[in-house]
């Protein structure tokens, strides 16, 4: 369910971004994009800002329902924690001392 869940997000995001950037800037953004007047060249420009305005809302709703959906699945899935610090050893063994090394007489 988790996994699904969030495909679904990070696709509703991938999408989101490009239509977010398809919409009529002073830049431009992504307009011309298709080619001659992008989006424009199949719809009115009042037709396009709508339809682009209409479906931003759309994936912007499902978004947040998805991040709210996965924030309380996870939510509910208790991890274990795993810091290094919780793992710390319970026995602590000194260093060892090395050796006196041998120096050999000179004759």
């Amino acid at each position: 369910m988790g996994s699904v869940l969030l495909v679904i997000h990070l696709l509703t995001a991938i999408f989101l971004v490009a239509l977010i950037l398809m919409q009529r800037s002073s830049g431009g953004a992504l307009n011309g994009l298709g080619g001659g007047s992008g989006a424009n060249s199949f719809l009115t420009a009042r037709g396009t800002g709508n339809l682009l305005t209409r479906a931003t809302a759309v994936l912007a709703t499902v978004f947040f329902i998805t991040s709210i959906a996965l924030s309380l699945y996870y939510k509910g899935a208790s991890r274990v924690s795993t810091s290094v610090l919780d793992a710390a050893p319970t026995e602590q063994n000194a260093p060892s001392v090395p050796s006196v090394p041998v120096v050999p007489m000179a004759e």
